[in-house]
């Protein structure tokens, strides 16, 4: 078995970190079979499709390399938690999306967040991009940022409503800082804080099944 390959990079004017894991995990074939039977329901939290609970085991064999990515890129160097990890498909058509799903968005407004995406799907695909927010400048959001965003956005988005698409790159009121490529056992780490969304790419193949959809992993941490 190959060992992961880590590699980091700082993105934006606010040069945040943002990791990639090759090889992330040891078995990804067997959480292929697992999301093939897995009972998947929609999805909360504005996510543009379905999801389903992980192996149990899922996070015991990647604990290692997270340790090491939130200790040396990060700064966590004490304890940290799994808030939820489960098995995610992007399943909506473009014309179905909400306002909020034609945006960029974070995960959790707290420093100490982390955002986990790991990708499943065997010929790679559409992966996850970065964004700054043109009027403000913001490239993460926080408590005392978030007010002033939302209002400034909801006023922008009333005047020039975006796209019935997906969110992929630059456009009016985001320009795109970063992307990282979907490639099989692939894993994408960062602040929850970060404006982010998945770039699903026009004429994606939206399938609700693990096989041939966007199949990933997605996992949120709490970090000391």
């Amino acid at each position: 078995m190959n060992r992961p390959e880590i590699a980091a990079r700082l993105i934006g004017a606010e040069r945040q970190p943002l990791v990639t894991v090759d090889g992330f995990a040891p078995d990804p074939d067997a959480l292929r079979q697992a999301a093939a039977t897995a009972q998947f329901t929609p999805a909360s939290d504005h996510y543009p499709g379905l999801s389903a609970a992980v192996p149990r085991d899922y996070l015991v064999a990647v604990q290692p390399v997270l340790a090491t990515v939130l200790r040396e890129v990060f700064g966590h160097r004490r304890a940290w938690r799994v808030l939820d990890a489960r098995f995610a498909l992007v399943t909506t058509p473009p014309e179905q999306l909400s306002v909020a799903q034609r945006v960029p968005h974070v995960d959790a407004l707290d420093p100490g967040r982390i955002a986990l995406v790991h990708y499943l799907m065997l010929e790679g695909g559409d992966g996850t991009a970065f964004f700054r927010h043109r009027a403000t400048g913001y490239e993460t959001l926080d408590a005392a940022r978030a007010p002033g965003y939302q209002r400034q956005l909801a006023e922008e988005l009333a005047m020039t409503p975006p796209p019935q698409a997906y969110i992929t790159g630059d456009t009016p009121h985001f320009a795109c800082t970063a992307r990282v490529a979907a490639r099989a056992n692939r894993a994408v780490i960062y602040r929850s804080a970060l404006l982010h969304s998945g770039a699903i790419s026009a004429g994606a193949v939206l399938s609700p099944d693990p096989r041939l959809g966007r199949l990933t992993v997605t996992a949120f941490l709490a970090a000391e």
